[in-house]
């Protein structure tokens, strides 16, 4: 019987694929917009988010405090993330749980004016795993919703927080408005797999090159942590990638990255990348649709 889990991947022979300009990395920069879509009692949730750099859980009762930590996100961080992203011309992908969309539309809408992507990050902020299927199914169409009608257009990628479950792509893909999902974490370039008799593109994600790292635990404390350690992973990425291709993604969070401590160090950070040449800055959207089209899929 076959392994369900592919370890091999493309081995040694990866598809001939080229980036535009014939950049050795495809850098995707993903903004998270999750802040409106953690868990809150006040909100009707079965408990309060755990999860920020201040960790002190309310139990049993609203959260005013943990609320005000995430509302630092749209209302200070976004203006200054994509300020940056636009001085350096970089265009992203901005992750958005449906909730998040549903109550700050004016922000998804803005990213999408100024060139972005909108694409989907469950409607809140939460793991699937345990899911049931039609509470699943019933996710992905109401989050699918939520962004289109913030975002103007019609979304066609998708992350789940964390953990996904055993059906969430075969849902994705009979769905069929999701061009790729980015539930993975195992490889540098994006790859095909089969979910019945669909083929469905998969673009990694990562946890390493990303400002969650700023929270407890996470190896960063200074801007400059995350600036020195981001530039590590381009500049191998760009050496291997004059042989094969290589992506990168740098995940960031408005309420993280966008502190006035850090956001220089994502200004310096693309600057640096800029700098040093060999980088296709693209949205998610555009790195699967050139992907599938110079291997000749079609969805």
């Amino acid at each position: 019987m076959a392994d369900r889990r592919d370890f091999r991947g493309y081995g040694d022979a990866p598809p001939p694929v080229r980036w535009p300009d014939d950049a050795h990395v495809a850098v995707s920069i993903v903004v998270n917009v999750e802040e409106g879509a953690e868990l809150s009692i006040a909100d009707g949730d079965e408990r309060n988010e755990s999860v920020y750099e201040a960790r002190e859980e309310v139990v049993g009762a609203p959260d005013p405090c943990l609320e005000s930590h995430y509302g630092y996100g749209p209302r200070a961080g976004y203006r200054r993330i994509v300020d940056a992203l636009a001085r350096h011309q970089v265009p992203a992908t901005f992750s958005c749980c449906g909730r998040a969309a549903a109550r700050a539309p004016w922000l998804v809408a803005d990213a999408v004016a100024q060139g972005h992507e909108a694409s989907c990050h469950g409607w809140r902020w939460e793991r699937h795993a345990g899911m049931s299927e039609d509470h699943e199914r019933a996710v992905i169409a109401r989050t699918h919703d939520a962004v289109a009608k913030a975002a103007g257009t019609a979304p066609v990628g998708w992350h789940t927080r964390s953990a996904s479950t055993p059906n969430t792509r075969r849902l994705l893909v009979e769905h069929g408005g999701f061009l790729y999902d980015s539930d993975a974490y195992d490889d540098d370039v994006p790859y095909l797999v089969g979910v019945g008799s669909r083929r469905h593109l998969v673009l990694p994600y990562a946890f390493d090159t990303n400002d969650m790292r700023f929270q407890p635990g996470g190896g960063f404390v200074q801007g400059e942590d995350f600036l020195r350690y981001c530039l590590a992973a381009f500049d191998r990425l760009r050496r291997e990638g004059a042989q094969a291709p290589r992506m990168m993604s740098i995940g960031l969070h408005l309420r993280i990255i966008g502190r006035p401590a850090r956001i220089d160090a994502l200004e310096r950070l693309l600057a640096a990348i800029r700098a040093r040449g060999g980088a296709w800055f693209a949205t998610r959207a555009q790195i699967a649709r050139h992907w599938l089209a110079v291997t000749g899929e079609r969805r």
